[in-house]
């Protein structure tokens, strides 16, 4: 633990970005989920599993490599993938490799979930994300990002 004595104080522009991320971190998962469940059987969390799912072979993953690419704990992907299943756009079976872990796959009906959920979740991302950064270098947006993503 830093010593009390040597800590430099935020200034004011670190203290303002620090709280407008806050901000954005807590604000945009919710509105996002708002404006798929409005439309849609499935938040903002479960499409971008089903999103993750799509993007690799086979359609399925582990379930920790799941829950770390979405940013979630895996009880809290366990939780999703569980109403996900529940609705038969997931299921899970036993790693062929490692009989101790678990896989999740997309279904016919996830793919197809997934495509029904694209344009309101497209629409939801340029409404309460990129309508708000024209004229910003998106790019060097994103890249800071992922500065502050990595480990």
């Amino acid at each position: 633990m830093a010593d009390a004595t040597t800590i430099i104080p935020l200034n004011p522009d670190e203290e303002n970005f620090l709280r407008a991320l806050g901000k954005v971190m807590a604000l945009l998962p919710r509105v996002v989920d708002a404006d798929m469940l409005e439309e849609l059987p499935i938040s903002g969390t479960e499409y971008t599993v089903l999103v993750h799912l799509s993007e690799v072979p086979h359609h399925q993953m582990r379930m920790s490599e799941l829950a770390n690419v979405c940013g979630l704990s895996l009880s809290g992907m366990t939780r999703v993938v569980n109403r996900l299943e529940a609705q038969s756009l997931v299921t899970r079976q036993k790693c062929p490799e490692d009989g101790r872990a678990w896989l999740a796959l997309l279904t016919n009906a996830g793919w197809k979930m997934l495509e029904q959920a694209w344009p309101t979740n497209l629409a939801s991302v340029r409404r309460h994300i990129f309508s708000r950064l024209e004229g910003c270098n998106v790019a060097a947006a994103a890249e800071v990002l992922q500065r502050i993503a990595a480990p």
